[in-house]
């Protein structure tokens, strides 16, 4: 369950459509997310360039600290109560939208409109 939670689960796979590239360094991760929404059906995440993650996933709210490392988007979250935990994650963009796969590119994924 918690797999199928916010960025790392929360959400059902989505359909690839378009090529998805890889992000690799921080720096582009920040501008591609600067001032953007992260949108799926019932769920709106705030992941700020600061480190912050904020939003509401449902009905309960997200909030959680990220940080770069050795080219993975590493997040530790929390939906409501629910501790997520930490984990590092794949990230790819087509332009419109924005993946994440857990566990380092092995696990899940959750595409997220970019708005």
């Amino acid at each position: 369950m918690i797999r199928i939670l916010v960025a790392c689960g929360l959400f059902c796979a989505s359909p690839a459509m378009a090529e998805f590239n890889r992000i690799t360094d921080e720096q582009t991760f920040k501008q591609i997310i600067a001032g953007k929404s992260l949108t799926r059906p019932l769920i709106r995440l705030q992941v700020a360039p600061d480190g912050s993650i904020s939003g509401k996933g449902g009905t309960k709210p997200v909030s959680g600290q990220w940080q770069w490392r050795n080219g993975f988007f590493c997040r530790d979250l929390n939906w409501g109560a629910r501790e997520l935990g930490y984990n590092c994650q794949e990230v790819r963009t087509d332009g419109r939208k924005i993946r994440f796969t857990s566990d380092q590119g092995t696990g899940d994924f959750a595409d997220f409109n970019l708005r």
